[in-house]
């Protein structure tokens, strides 16, 4: 499948290379697009804090940067195009939670742009089942790339509960 990942940056903040988020999207969208589109386009923004929480206030009435934010094409039935969306993942947001949660900042970008494009080609997680089956389509991918399953807890995590 050839798709068309189109990754703009609006941050000083280090983030992984444009071929590793081309990956990430890429193998999500040949995997779970089941012949949708012949080729599917995104487009990920890669921001900081204040854009990320001006997005967030804007669409969802919510005051603070969130990690990513999905944007699905809303297209007129029968549109001959493979746009599906775009993506706003914030950087500064998806650093603090690899660091907060314990995680490899690689695996947690990894997990966010998967995420993000799934969000896109319709899944969700509202529903208990549709939430356990989403889960296990990133389970899936993140394994792909040799990364580990992000739902489960750390030592470190799991002794700070309640």
């Amino acid at each position: 499948m050839t798709a068309l990942v189109t990754i703009d940056r609006n941050t000083h903040a280090p983030t992984p290379a444009d071929g590793l988020i081309r990956a990430w999207a890429t193998e999500t969208l040949a995997a779970s697009s089941r012949g949708r589109v012949e080729r599917p386009e995104i487009c990920i923004r890669i921001t900081d804090t204040e854009e990320a929480a001006h997005f967030n206030k804007v669409y969802r009435s919510k005051t603070q940067a969130t990690n990513v934010l999905s944007f699905p094409a809303d297209l007129p039935p029968g549109t001959p195009s493979g746009l599906l969306g775009d993506l706003v993942i914030c950087a500064q947001v998806v650093q603090q939670e690899a660091k907060l949660q314990n995680k490899c900042e690689e695996a947690h970008w990894a997990h966010m742009v998967i995420h993000g494009v799934l969000h896109l080609l319709g899944h969700d997680h509202q529903v208990p089942t549709d939430a356990d089956a989403m889960e296990a389509l990133e389970v899936e991918l993140l394994e792909r790339f040799s990364f580990p399953n992000p739902y489960e807890l750390t030592e470190s995590l799991a002794g700070a509960q309640p």
